[in-house]
This record gives C-alpha cells, structure tokens and sequence, in this order.
C-alpha cells in the first residue's frame, strides 16, 4: 500500500520557522515530481512549491518564495519543506503530494496521484 505521510505542523508564533516532512512508503518517489500544497477551510487546495525528481528544479507560489524552501532526500524517500517567517495567513492544512506521470513539478493539483493526509500549521500572531 502506498503511503504518504505528513509530520511536523503544529502552532507557532509569527516570524517562527516549522520544517514539514513527507516520508513514502509502499513505493520510491525517487523519479517523480514531489509537491507542497495547502488547504483553507472551505477551500481548494492551493499549490506551495514543487521539486523535480534530483531537486535539481523547484516552484514556489509568489506567496512564500523567500521564506519556504523545498528539499529532498532520495535515500529517505522523503520531502522537506523549510517554512520560515511564518505569517498567521500561512496557518492551514498542509499536504504531500507524488506525481509519477512527469520528473518536474506542476502547480495544478490534478497533476499529482498520490496524496498524504495533511498536517496542521497554525500561526498566532
């Protein structure tokens, strides 16, 4: 079975940093596009930034280009995701995502067929 699985969200104060984490299981990602979205309540998942398949390229919405970074680690079959100078419109639902089709990032969340659960980033002000 394959699995994403989303760890590191929790609540901090504004100007703090989270890192996120995307560990896979069931199946190496390790030649497909990985990607960061989010979900508001009541909203459509939003594109956050994306990493090709060696991390050789990444995506970041004009939203937290400058504060998030995107990584990978191949050998761990995991995705990072650095959030720094949180804001409090940064707090929702954060979640993973594989796309095996391509080796580079796409924003469209259709794009992608594998999905982890999410975990939750709130920011206080």
């Amino acid at each position: 079975q394959v699995q994403l699985v989303e760890s590191g969200g929790g609540l901090v104060q504004a100007g703090g940093s989270l890192r996120l984490s995307c560990t896979a299981s069931g199946r190496a990602f390790n030649n497909d596009a990985m990607g960061w979205f989010r979900q508001f309540p009541g909203k459509e998942r939003e594109f956050v930034a994306g990493i090709s398949w060696n991390g050789g390229v990444t995506y970041y919405d004009d939203s937290v280009k400058g504060r998030f970074t995107i990584s990978r680690d191949n050998t761990k079959n995991t995705v990072y995701l650095q959030m720094n100078s949180l804001r409090p419109e940064d707090t929702a639902v954060y979640l993973c995502a594989a796309d095996t089709a391509h080796y580079r990032p796409t924003i469209v969340p259709d794009g992608y067929d594998y999905w982890g659960r999410g975990t939750q980033v709130t920011v206080s002000s």
